[in-house]
């Protein structure tokens, strides 16, 4: 397999969502002039393919009732339009530069496995994978049916739609593939990518269980794209969709495999269990590409590793914040004071004083440079327009990596500040807030660690601590992820120190 650029790594694995293409001047050079003469063509004879399955896919549901149009298409609209929809979409494909595809093993037919599972996913092209999987319905956002004819075609196809804005449409979702899964025969073959998103196909990440809630057989499917240029990934960070459609269509063609490994039939017990059935799968198809399996899933659109239920970032803020104060020439007591000040303003009021805009937070941090700061908030704040931040996280989770306060310290301040009430215990939602703190990425789900720290229903900062502190898989958060950063800041003369020759930079978690 193809080495990847891993900018961001784990002490384990490469980072997967990034993918970087590195081009040579001649392969540059190679692909301009092929792609003058390519890239027209190949995309003008795609469109003409589009827009006559647009057409064709129109034809689908002509004259039906929208009841009839939740049912399987029966008679000539499926034996008729089927076959004409999946010349043209090889077509697509083989007008793209997929001359050929290679297809190893059998595909399973329905009663044998009611779901196709595939994996890596890489990008848009994998869908060429729907051709020897013989047009199989597949879960597509529900936001796509506003593309041009890929609207047209998830309709076609009878896809299950789902909102990922939605909490009530996933549930839906979940409802409807379990009933056609369980239909014994009556809806067709499904097909998923478990892992949810693109990769740099380094690894898998964790699978998803939708897949495997319904307890019924599976059949992996895994890809190879045995090529000397990594034209179709398209992940996170890097490589984006137009460049990865530019360098494919600029070779003279492109390779891709698909293999159908063996039927899996889960045990009583993964059937049970769907995160099981879906690890264990996740295994045998990483196994089968030679890449390791890992826990690493992309959520709220931020790269995470899973450590029981919380959520470790793969990029963690705080040490980008950290770097980024260390960059623009602050010392490391000049660091120390604007922890100073950040603890200050958050327990100077009310909920409202804890949110910051960017010019409070640059003035707390003592940067001069907006942009410094605009960055800062970007790392904390995925969604919010307005750049208003939480300083109560910035705080936290920059502490727990600065090396100049004791864990124990930190987490009895990280827990007045979420307790404003002075309970002297934590809800499941306040605890999800204190790990989000602590770790930098908000907190979907902390009833694992909820269940383990509190007694009688309460929570306190002791019990928390210890287990934090002894449990086999939380005490991984202080041994692993909550090291003291060590940074090279620019001392007077110009010249790098290391802020941990400071003794008052390391500390001892636990004291």
């Amino acid at each position: 397999m193809e080495r990847h650029d891993c900018n961001f790594a784990t002490s384990q694995y490469p980072h997967p969502f990034i993918h970087r293409l590195k081009l040579t001047r001649t392969q540059k050079i190679r692909g301009i002039i092929l792609g003058c003469i390519l890239f027209p063509l190949r995309i003008t004879s795609a469109v003409l393919c589009f827009l006559i399955l647009w057409l064709i896919a129109r034809l689908r549901f002509l004259g039906l009732s929208k009841d009839e149009r939740t049912r399987p298409v029966t008679g000539w609209r499926r034996w008729l339009l089927d076959p004409i929809v999946f010349l043209l979409s090889r077509g697509v494909f083989f007008s793209l530069g997929f001359l050929w595809l290679k297809v190893k093993g059998r595909r399973a037919d329905l009663k044998e496995a009611p779901m196709l599972v595939v994996a890596p996913h890489s990008g848009f092209l994998d869908m060429l994978v729907l051709c020897p999987a013989q047009m199989a319905t597949v879960v597509s956002r529900s936001e796509n049916l506003r593309l041009p004819v890929i609207g047209a075609l998830l309709e076609f196809n009878q896809a299950v739609l789902v909102s990922r804005k939605d909490p009530e449409s996933r549930k839906k979702t979940v409802t409807q593939v379990t009933e056609r899964l369980t239909s014994n025969g009556y809806w067709p073959q499904m097909l998923m990518f478990p892992e949810g998103t693109t990769t740099n196909g380094s690894v898998l990440i964790k699978f998803k269980p939708g897949a495997f809630l319904a307890g019924v057989p599976v059949q992996p499917v895994v890809l190879h794209y045995p090529n000397k240029l990594d034209t179709i990934r398209w992940t996170y960070k890097g490589t984006t969709w137009r460049e990865s459609l530019w360098h494919t269509t600029t070779q003279l063609y492109t390779n891709m495999t698909v293999e159908f490994l063996p039927v899996y039939n889960p045990s009583e017990e993964e059937k049970k269990d769907p995160n099981l059935y879906a690890n264990n799968v996740q295994k045998l198809m990483a196994k089968a590409l030679g890449i390791p399996a890992t826990d690493y899933v992309m959520e709220g659109g931020i790269p995470v590793s899973k450590l029981g239920d919380l959520s470790l970032p793969l990029e963690s803020p705080a040490r980008e914040t950290l770097s980024l104060l260390y960059r623009n020439g602050l010392e490391t007591h000049e660091v120390e004071a604007a922890l100073d000040r950040m603890l200050d303003r958050c327990q100077s009021g009310g909920e409202g004083s804890v949110m910051v805009d960017v010019d409070d937070l640059a003035s707390i941090l003592g940067l001069t440079d907006r942009q410094a700061a605009i960055t800062v908030c970007g790392l904390y704040s995925k969604v919010r327009a307005d750049e208003i931040v939480d300083l109560r996280q910035i705080y936290v989770s920059v502490a727990a990596l600065s090396g100049f306060i004791s864990f124990k310290s930190l987490l009895h301040t990280a827990f007045t500040l979420i307790d404003r009430e002075g309970k002297g215990s934590l809800s499941k939602e306040e605890l999800s807030d204190l790990m989000g703190a602590l770790l930098g990425v908000p907190q979907r789900n902390t009833a694992e660690l909820y269940a383990h720290a509190s007694r009688e229903g309460q929570l306190t900062e002791e019990h928390l601590l210890h287990v934090l502190m002894t449990h086999q898989t939380y005490q991984k958060v202080l041994n692993e992820y909550m090291q003291p950063e060590e940074v090279d800041s620019p001392s007077a003369n110009g010249k790098a120190v290391n802020n941990n020759s400071d003794k008052s930079v390391h500390y001892k978690k636990f004291e």
